[in-house]
Parts: structure tokens; sequence; C-alpha cells
């Protein structure tokens, strides 16, 4: 049996697609608005290089820092250990790839990962295509598999971005286990985890607009109305952005990418952060950037249009967002459509029959504004030195007392000398 010790123990790293023709299903928001099938864009594998298992993992956006960092970490917790070296192919996430020594194209983040495991980076020459074998095989060997999952599966569309992880864990579980006690000698000689992670994110700093939305590389986020105007804190993950104000925990917002700086804006609408100040004021509906991110599906856009289309803009907006205000806070999308429909095939659909027919309580009246006597500007005389207390009124009598007291002089500051 081949002796293996830890200055020969290799992670390889490889990135590719594994499935161009699989898409998730990706939600906006709690309510299921936005809806939008996406391709998987990649997958990162990893490969300890003399027992051959495999790790991988689904990596949204593409290539970055943040991918290639949870997906390492994430390889080297499940394994057990850490290996001597770390070798990657040409990854843009990892050195900058210019003519010239490895040691100077690193990138610093990537170094200070490697570092903070003890791992030694390095990366295949150019043209040297057998140096990459120790990946490629097994990339290959997964592709194969998942493909094969996939016809058994009868489509390649998951509602869920765990269910597409769980075929995956499926397909390496099969992938590792004639490798498993060749696994378990390599690990004998692999070095203790640290006791905490690198940082996995981007850190954000970022201003919470009037609509209650946020900017993120050009993608805009809503967020609960209550940060409108604070500062927030964004940690960027590569599929997931968690908002802090200050160091409290607010809320965390599937990421969504934009199709480059010179295409349309991406939007990622939750509807229950945005719902109450739209129901307040129901027209700003008509002149919404994110209209068609406001709701769930292509039934609830089509009966907008419809509605639209039918005379009275106005009527429909109030119409439209107190219907989708029952859907997010009183019943469910499903049951508000089919009654908007079957009221419009009867020809009675209006604002207050749905109101009647889901018990929406009545809207609070605003409080009052509250009435403030205005005091007297002579209540500010007893402030004044030499004037007593008593004379707080604006009679005659204490407007030439307080005259009086101010004509007396006052002493001056004795001078100081500077020594």
């Amino acid at each position: 049996m081949r002796r293996i010790s830890r200055s020969s123990s290799v992670l390889a790293l490889s990135w590719g697609s594994p499935c161009s023709h699989c898409s998730i299903r990706s939600t906006s928001g709690s309510n299921g608005s936005g809806l939008l099938r996406l391709p998987v864009r990649g997958l990162g594998l990893r490969c300890l290089g003399w027992s051959g298992w495999a790790y991988g993992q689904v990596v949204h956006g593409g290539e970055s820092f943040v991918a290639l960092s949870e997906g390492l970490q994430n390889a080297l917790a499940v394994s057990g250990g850490v290996p001597r070296e770390l070798r990657t192919d040409r990854l843009s996430a990892a050195s900058r790839n210019r003519d010239g020594s490895y040691a100077l194209d690193i990138t610093p983040r990537y170094h200070a990962l490697c570092a903070h495991y003890g791992l030694s980076p390095s990366r295949n020459n150019r043209g040297v295509a057998h140096e990459n074998g120790i990946i490629e095989a097994p990339y290959g060997h997964v592709k194969r598999r998942l493909e094969q999952k996939l016809i058994l599966r009868g489509s390649c569309d998951f509602d869920e971005p765990a269910e597409y992880g769980e075929l995956l864990a499926e397909v390496f579980s099969a992938l590792n286990a004639p490798r498993q006690r060749r696994y378990e000698q390599e690990l004998e000689h692999l070095a203790a985890l640290p006791a905490f992670r690198f940082a996995d994110y981007e850190l954000l700093a970022v201003r919470v607009r009037s609509t209650s939305t946020i900017e993120v590389r050009q993608v805009g986020y809503s967020v609960p109305p209550s940060l409108i105007g604070h500062q927030v804190t964004v940690r960027l993950h590569h599929d997931r952005l968690i908002v802090y104000l200050g160091s409290d925990w607010v809320c965390q917002l599937p990421r969504a990418y934009g199709s480059g700086s010179h295409g349309p804006r991406a939007w990622c609408i939750d509807l229950e952060h945005l719902i109450d100040g739209l129901r307040a004021k129901p027209r700003a509906l008509l002149h919404c950037r994110y209209q068609r991110h406001l709701f769930p599906d292509q039934r609830w856009w089509d009966f907008w249009q419809q509605l639209l289309t039918s005379g009275d803009r106005d009527a429909a907006a109030r119409l439209m967002v107190e219907a989708l205000y029952v859907a997010v806070r009183i019943a469910s999308f499903e049951l508000v459509l089919a009654f908007l429909e079957q009221a419009q095939h009867r020809q009675k659909l209006s604002l207050s029959g749905l109101q009647q027919r889901f018990r929406i309580p009545p809207r609070r009246s605003a409080p009052p504004d509250p009435v403030i006597p205005q005091h007297q500007l002579a209540s500010y005389d007893h402030l004044l030195p030499g004037t007593p207390l008593s004379s707080c009124g604006s009679s005659a009598a204490a407007a030439a007392q307080t005259a009086q007291a101010r004509s007396l002089s006052q002493p001056l500051a004795a001078a100081r000398s500077a020594g």
C-alpha cells in the first residue's frame, strides 16, 4: 500500500457548469412573488488528491471570491481536515492571471484565506492540460451521474435550491462510496481545522431609500419599512443578503443577479415589506418602476392588465392594492384571485364587495393633532439675572422691573497673566 503524509495531500478545485439546462425557481419573497426560473450558474468541485474523495455545491452568480470561500470551507468542514496544498486552475477569484509569478498574481483575500487554513496555494500552468487531470476526471463522472439522475427524474426544473442540493448530495455520496477506505486513510494525515471560519461574505454599507428599498450591485431589494432613512450593513453572500441595523440582525434576502450595467435593472421584491405603504397610496402602483415584481405570478399580472383596460385606472389601482393586501395579510393569493375572477365573470367586481367578502377591518382614523397652548415670551424673564421669580407676567410693572435689571452694569472678568 502506498504510504501517504500531509506533505503529499492535495485538495484540487475546479469550476464549471454541471448541467446547462437545469433551472431553479427563484422566489423573491416569502409570499411567493416574483417567480422566475434561473439557470444553475455553476458547480464548485473539491477533490482530495490521493483518495479521490470529492465534494461539490451549487454556486449562484458565477465565479466570485465569496462563492469560492464558502465552497472551500464547506468542503474542508465535510472532509474533516486540512491538506497541505490547494491546487486550482486559473480562477480569476484567486489570482489576476497576469504574465508573471503566481506569488504576485494571487489576490490578497485569497492569500488570507489560504493562510487562515495553513494551505499552500498553487495553480496549473497554462497550456499543460494533464496537470488538471486529478480534478477533470471526477468532474466528468459527476456530470454523467447528474445527467442520469435528471433523466430518471423526468425534469430539470426545481422549486427550491435545497431540492437541487439534495440531488447533488446523492450524486457525490455514490461517487465517494468506493473511495471510502482510501479517504479514511488520507484523513489521518490531514491537519486539524481552525477554531473559526474565514469570512465568506462582503460587507457593504447602504442607506434605505424612502421607497423602502436598497440597491446592491445594481439590483434593487425591498426591506422592512421601519428601516427607511437608516444606514444598514449588508453581508453579501453568493446566494443571499443578510441585513443588519448596527449589530442587530434584521432580515435575510435571496440574492438576485442583473443582466449587467447595460441591461434592465433587476429587482428582488417582497410584497410583505411594501404592502402597507402601498395601501396608504394605492395610485403609486400605476407608476411603480418594479410594478411587475409586485405580482405573485402571471395570472395576477394578466388580471391587472385587464383591470387597466377596463376603464378607470385609479379605481383599478385601489381595487388591486386592496386585493394584494388581503392576500398578504388575511387570506391567500389563490383564494383572493379566485374571488376576483368569479366576481368579474358575474360583473359584480367592486372594492366594497372585496372588503365585505373577506371582512377587512376598517382603517383606523388618524389621531387628531394635539392642541398645544402657546406660552407668553415674558415667562422667560425670570431666567435673566436680578429678576425675581414672581415677575413672570406680562404686566407693565414687570416690564419696567425687567428693564431696570437689564440696566445694571455687569462685572467684567479679571484679566489673568500668562504666567
